[in-house]
């Protein structure tokens, strides 16, 4: 049986699925650590950490290496055919990270749980614990590059009027007053929508209302006619951005896996502040 899902489902679909007799051709993913997975999670979920969606280089954003990549989507029992359901447990970041990771390796078939385990625990709907249910293969996981801009590749487009670099840090991370690498500051011409921004501490975490959203964004330039490339620190909270941009119906976005961690470690890139 196939499965036809929209990118954003709500808890309550996301309850029907939980439900439903037929998930042979699903996988409901859960990133969350392994603490709380262990002590209580939506029932049939399979589990990944954050960290099992990182690479181990030195520069957590990179996607995690090619034998660790293959492992956990076999783990996952992700093949060609498979609808993965995501989400998290704060607020949307490392799910859009992991749908980042998903792009990559040319799997479209997914959906995000808007509002994720949150929302589900708000809802009073039932939990589960104990250890995930492991799967042993998977499909291929050789990255394709097409939804992914290097430091390199950053640096030649810098300047460009068809090109909008959001940084989806704080504030003081983006001005420079606060330093979490060797130097502070912004790539140059960047603009700073802060990710908490993006979802609604009012409602379990879900996405704001995407009007006003869109609406805020246009007004610092991040329009769809342009080529967007989000960043953060680590790439994880500009997983969110990523994956806004793709509700919201944009073709041309990028992540900047790299993202600070990366440049702004390197002596040799071009930074700004505004202090």
């Amino acid at each position: 049986m196939s499965h036809s899902y929209p990118l954003v489902i709500e808890i309550s679909e996301l309850n029907e699925i939980v439900q439903s007799s037929d998930k042979s051709k699903l996988r409901i993913i859960e990133i969350c650590s392994e603490e709380r997975f262990l002590d209580q999670h939506v029932p049939g979920s399979l589990h990944a950490t954050p960290a099992d969606t990182q690479s181990q280089s030195g520069i957590p954003g990179f996607a995690p290496e090619p034998e660790r990549l293959q492992a956990l989507v076999s783990r996952l029992g992700i093949e060609e055919d498979t609808h993965c359901i995501i989400f998290d447990d704060e607020g949307g970041g490392w799910a859009g990270r992991f749908i980042w990771l998903l792009d990559e390796i040319g799997h479209s078939s997914y959906s995000y749980v808007n509002g994720g385990f949150t929302a589900w625990k708000e809802a009073g709907y039932e939990c589960e614990s104990g250890a995930s249910l492991v799967f042993t293969s998977g499909q291929d996981t050789t990255l394709n590059g097409l939804h992914t801009v290097t430091k390199e590749a950053l640096l030649g487009e810098l300047g460009d009027d068809a090109l909008v670099v959001w940084d989806a840090r704080s504030k003081g991370e983006y001005t420079g007053e606060k330093a979490n690498a060797k130097r502070a500051g912004c790539i140059p011409g960047a603009v700073n929508f802060d990710w908490l921004d993006i979802m609604d501490k009012n409602n379990a975490l879900r996405f704001r209302d995407l009007d006003e959203l869109q609406k805020e964004l246009s007004e610092l330039g991040i329009t769809p006619n342009k080529k967007i490339v989000t960043h953060c620190q680590t790439h994880h909270r500009s997983g969110l951005s990523y994956l806004l941009a793709k509700v919201m119906g944009f073709e041309k976005i990028y992540a900047y896996a790299g993202s600070w961690g990366e440049w702004g470690n390197d002596p040799s890139t071009p930074i700004e502040t505004s202090l």
